[in-house]
């Protein structure tokens, strides 16, 4: 039974529907909004309130991009979790190539950075009780339709992950589109490493699917925006079975994943192989290099390059 639970990235899109979602749950006692900006949080948070017809949010501020904030954020958060959602991230605009004082460049950071940082200073105050869950992207395996290939790494190394990290992976050929889902697996790759090393812990990694409702394709060039959104989403994609959904349905994968026990630690779910929508399934049946933990291990430690 998941009664308090955390939500990075949570005062707009699937990050405020997954908290409203928790907050509708009975035993729900609490939902923390972890968010950059006070004032959208504190905007989300009446909003919250409004719909779910409880007073139950409470408002934690933090820049995921930035490890100090997120180390202080960590600091006052005095009374344990059950669970996490690490929602915090997306493709964002023009700065994504650009190098954070982490060392990072911005899409990385974005993504990855913060969420990491503030997971692993939780449950080393012992603040985090039964799950975690990373928030992942369709585009590892690929999206054929919208040109993205399944990430192809050369040697899954600490330091070819560390350049997809820093930007040097993809030369002067940064598409943020195509990096997202390099910076995504490696995200990915921690959560089922890291999984192995709490395993009284659910760490588990989950993509919402294709969802309406979402800012995912405001960062995108825009002929490619104006293609996925009046054509592909409510045209194309409708027509074609499993291949998008609604904002909620998005989020009651996170819900399903933290509360229902069929959904197992250090695994990522998705959709099915060729769909985007629909039931999830568990990637490494078509993906293997997800089972491979010296890649999932390599992914941790290229990480963890960049933390300190």
């Amino acid at each position: 039974m998941i009664e308090s639970i955390l939500i990075t990235g949570a005062n707009a899109g699937l990050g405020r529907e997954t908290a409203r979602q928790f907050a509708l749950k009975q035993e729900t006692k609490r939902v923390i909004l972890f968010c950059r900006n006070r004032e959208r949080a504190a905007a989300a948070k009446k909003d919250l309130e409004e719909k779910a017809g409880k007073k139950v949010f409470e408002i934690a501020i933090g820049d995921v991009t930035d490890a100090d904030s997120i180390r202080r954020s960590a600091e006052e958060i005095k009374e344990p979790l059950d669970a996490v959602v690490l929602n915090a991230g997306g493709v964002i605009g023009k700065t994504a190539a650009n190098r954070t004082p982490s060392g990072m460049n911005q899409l990385a950071a974005t993504n990855i950075l913060g969420n990491v940082i503030l997971v692993e200073e939780l449950i080393k105050r012992d603040k985090v009780r039964k799950a975690v869950l990373a928030v992942s992207a369709e585009a590892i395996p690929g999206v054929k339709m919208l040109g993205v290939k399944r990430v192809s790494m050369r040697t899954s190394s600490v330091d070819e992950f560390a350049a997809v990290l820093d930007g040097s992976y993809f030369d002067k050929k940064f598409v943020a589109l195509h990096a997202y889902a390099y910076v995504k697996y490696a995200e990915t790759m921690w959560a089922l490493s890291i999984a192995r090393k709490y395993p009284k812990l659910k760490f588990i990694a989950v993509s919402p699917g294709n969802t309406k409702g979402t800012q995912a394709a405001e960062s995108l060039p825009p002929p490619m925006r104006f293609m996925l959104n009046y054509v592909m989403m409510p045209i194309v994609f409708p027509l074609m079975g499993e291949m998008v959904h609604t904002l909620d349905v998005g989020a009651k994968r996170f819900v399903d994943a933290i509360s229902d026990e069929r959904y197992k630690s250090g695994v990522f779910y998705a959709s099915k192989e060729g769909k985007l929508s629909g039931d999830m399934v568990d990637q490494s049946t078509f993906f293997t290099d997800l089972r491979k933990t010296s890649f999932q291990d390599n992914a941790y430690e290229a990480i963890h390059r960049f933390t300190h």
